[in-house]
């Protein structure tokens, strides 16, 4: 006659194994943002770093992995593994990548050795600068310093006080994005005037004639970013 064996009874975890459970079982995904900016990589290695410029210079140059490889004297699958980071290239091998896409080699140590740099501004505390428009009335504060890269940003505060002068004239390299805290505009981009309230925005080519032409309420202030590529 067989004997049942009797069957265990589990027995909650407790103190530290209970706290470990609890919190595994309440681990999500990390949230995302709606960037579609790249996602930045954890701990990543010098060969990942490398690997990951040499890829964006050559997509920036619109070159195949075959046809890069062919410059720098390199086979398709080798150009492969460095991009992927699966092997530490040569001083020579960087320095032949760096001949065939036409930059400094430490180009590609750029994202390795980048500091996350920030720019700190307190209410009030804008650097007051001189641009064009300032003589018709028009304050502008830079809020933060450009980092290095390709590209130069300017954050300005923009106040028009009573008595500006309308200033639909600015042209210059770059886009533009600005956005009104405080008045009305009728601001002009190219042969439209778009009439502006706090809250709206614009963003535009600035190559084309625009700025504040129709003054409808003052004190105006906005917010204006301006991005360009840098000269090479």
């Amino acid at each position: 006659m067989k004997t049942a064996t009797p069957k265990t009874a589990k027995v909650p975890a407790k103190g530290p194994a209970k706290a470990k459970a609890a919190k595994k079982a309440v681990e999500v995904e990390p949230l995302a943002t709606g960037s579609s900016a790249p996602a930045m990589s954890e701990g990543q290695s010098i060969e990942e770093a490398i690997g990951a410029q040499v890829r964006a210079l050559r997509k920036r140059q619109d070159m195949t992995v075959s046809e890069l490889a062919g410059q720098a004297g390199l086979s398709a699958g080798m150009l492969s593994k460095v991009e992927n980071g699966a092997i530490s290239p040569s001083l020579a091998t960087l320095q032949s990548l760096a001949q065939a896409l036409n930059v400094p080699m430490t180009n590609f140590f750029t994202d390795f050795e980048q500091k996350h740099d920030i720019t700190h501004v307190r209410a009030g505390e804008g650097l007051v600068i001189e641009r064009r428009g300032t003589k018709s009335g028009h304050q502008y504060q830079l809020l933060g310093h450009s980092f290095p890269g390709d590209f130069a940003y300017e954050p300005y505060l923009v106040t028009l006080s009573k008595g500006a002068e309308s200033y639909p004239s600015f042209r210059h390299e770059g886009m533009e994005f600005i956005y009104i805290l405080e008045g009305e505009v009728g601001y002009r981009h190219g042969n439209k005037i778009y009439p502006l309230k706090p809250g709206d925005s614009l963003f535009f080519n600035a190559q084309s004639a625009h700025g504040p032409e129709e003054l409808r309420k003052l004190p105006l202030k906005f917010l204006s970013i301006i991005v360009f590529q840098r000269d090479s």
